[in-house]
């Protein structure tokens, strides 16, 4: 098992230096000039050089990479024009709107698309695998056809109109709730809960879909297997079947997704953070993107690919010990 989990490290290791090399190649050696967007379209081309030189784009792309990997591994300095500012490892840049650093940008969000993520992830596992393991149970019944029918609704229904839905029906129709204003967790827990309860309503539910489909094939084809009509055979009970056995069949599947789904919720929420005006990632990258803001938009897509690959390790980890036999091979 140790050999396994050193092995998964190692190549996330290898996974997120190739990552570095992509998402930097395709932002920075692109076409483009990086000093005009830091700069601004009404600097002079005197202006334009003292910015190119500051940002270290004299030097050859290969030299650039090594010191953008130098900032992300142990910090740098960024010359200022009449100083030197330093900027603490993870260091991802200036942006070129602010001068923020990306780092202590990102740290500001991050806790509210980590809130949005993980409460939404709950959801989205209790009601889909519920769901999916009912309707397999229920197979050919009135129960499987509705909630087939209810997965499809829910897969085919965009999750800003879910959320709108959920808007007009319990804050403006039957008044249970105010509008929601995102509250952090460390000023008012009971207002962050509640706040928060819509958006994990609306992303868990609209997740839950797919999971719902995915359990529900997965457990029927784990029913089919020769080991469960053997334990059928000599007697089991039927819920001892379904909850050792084709249960823990179904399971990998979802885990593997989940992690998948995870990572890229810290910079995919995008429409469930704006429409519930959540400061997180996701309304921050597109703001960057609108803004050719580079530095903001590399940073955040190399967070939510750390967060995928590091999520993957964490499923393969948990993948391994549901089934030791994909550690042993």
């Amino acid at each position: 098992m140790t050999r396994y989990v050193l092995k998964r490290l190692a190549g996330a290791v290898l996974v997120l230096l190739a990552l570095s090399v992509l998402v930097y190649a395709l932002f920075y050696v692109a076409p483009g000039d990086p000093a005009r967007l830091a700069c601004g379209e009404r600097c002079n081309p005197q202006q334009i050089a003292q910015v190119r030189e500051q940002l270290g784009l004299k030097q050859s792309v290969f030299a650039q990479y090594l010191h953008f990997l130098q900032g992300v591994l142990a910090g740098r300095e960024y010359s200022t024009g009449t100083g030197v500012l330093h900027c603490d490892a993870p260091c991802l840049g200036l942006s070129y709107q602010t001068d923020q650093q990306v780092t202590e940008l990102i740290l500001d969000r991050l806790p509210a698309t980590a809130s949005l993520a993980l409460g939404a992830m709950v959801i989205w596992l209790v009601v889909g695998i519920g769901t999916g393991l009912l309707s397999a149970l229920r197979r050919g019944g009135l129960t499987e056809r509705t909630l087939t029918v209810l997965t499809l609704a829910g897969t085919g229904t965009p999750v800003f109109i879910l959320g709108l839905l959920l808007l007009m029906a319990v804050c403006a129709y039957l008044q249970w709730l105010p509008f929601p204003t995102y509250v952090p967790l460390g000023e008012d827990p009971e207002q962050w809960a509640w706040n928060m309860l819509l958006p994990w309503l609306t992303l868990g539910f609209f997740e839950s879909a797919k999971y719902a489909r995915l359990t529900r094939s997965s457990t029927l084809e784990t029913l089919a297997e020769d080991h469960i009509r053997t334990f059928r055979a000599y007697g089991v009970g039927e819920r001892s079947v379904v909850a050792r056995h084709a249960l823990r069949g179904a399971v990998p599947p979802v885990i593997a997704l989940s992690a998948i789904d995870l990572g890229t919720m810290f910079g995919g929420a995008v429409l469930t953070e704006s429409l519930f005006g959540i400061p997180g990632l996701g309304k921050t990258l597109i703001d960057g993107v609108r803004t050719i803001d580079l530095p903001i938009v590399v940073g955040i897509v190399l967070l939510t690919g750390v967060a995928v690959v590091l999520a993957n390790v964490v499923a393969d980890l948990l993948y391994a010990l549901a089934d030791r036999r994909v550690a042993l091979t």
